[in-house]
């Protein structure tokens, strides 16, 4: 008796530090595309975004057509996987998740002309892998407090960006960033004197997109709050860079 309380302590044990294995699918009826959503974290863990996010792009597929899978590790990007998808989503990532046989797998990927998103901590991604740095456009630098901010939309004529104000205000956690790649092309600035904290400047990207090695990358710095998840306006911002990176 006392050896089977030993043993299921141990199994218990060693369970509570494995991570738990997460890989849902939803298919949608007309099946015009699919992306592929990972969450795997090696630092912060956005726990509620991620969440909230799962969610929306899985409801975004239903309404528009495209297939959802959800994973919490690299270890199911396999070649059979990425060939089915079109866009891979990098959802609120956090630091190195890829080793270098999934970084030649994902190079891949974009080479053959799918699409890349990235939401709000992509850019606090894999700092040591150079080619990755070029596909999401810049890297994380530090962050104030969370608070209102106000946004200038810079180019409307974007899928994810037409339906926005010229000018609007919302509340959420503003990165300030590293590394901008000149070749982006801004969708939307973090304008610095409507709240304090930002090191960046007059020219303070929060979204952009561009075109890199035959694929589409599209990036928003937003999507800290789990409430951002519920405005619409982000949802048809994630939406749009969704379209755009799909090609459709």
């Amino acid at each position: 008796m006392s050896i089977k309380i030993f043993l299921t302590s141990l199994l218990l044990s060693l369970s509570f530090y494995q991570k738990n294995f997460i890989n849902e699918e939803f298919f949608s009826e007309k099946n015009n595309f699919s992306v592929l959503v990972l969450t795997e974290t090696q630092g912060f863990v956005h726990h509620e975004a991620i969440e909230e996010g799962v969610k929306l792009i899985t409801r975004l597929g239903k309404e528009n057509s495209f297939n959802v899978t959800h994973t919490n590790s690299s270890e199911f990007l396999s070649d059979e996987i990425l060939k089915k998808s079109d866009v891979l989503i990098f959802l609120c990532t956090t630091l190195d998740i890829l080793n270098q046989y999934e970084e030649e797998k994902m190079k891949k990927f974009i080479r053959s002309g799918k699409g890349f998103v990235g939401i709000h901590s992509a850019t606090d991604t894999e700092y040591d892998w150079e080619w990755y740095g070029k596909l999401v456009g810049a890297y994380f630098l530090d962050h104030p407090k969370i608070q209102k901010a106000t946004i200038t939309t810079i180019d409307k004529e974007h899928v994810s960006t037409k339906h926005l104000d010229d000018i609007w205000e919302i509340e959420d956690e503003w990165y300030n960033f590293k590394d901008f790649k000149p070749y982006i092309k801004e969708l939307l600035n973090l304008e610095e004197d409507s709240y304090k904290g930002g090191k960046n400047g007059k020219y303070h990207p929060i979204t952009w997109y561009h075109e890199y090695e035959g694929g589409r990358s599209f990036y928003t710095g937003l999507g800290h709050r789990p409430e951002v998840y519920h405005d619409e306006r982000f949802m048809k911002l994630i939406l749009g860079g969704i379209m755009y990176a799909s090609g459709n």
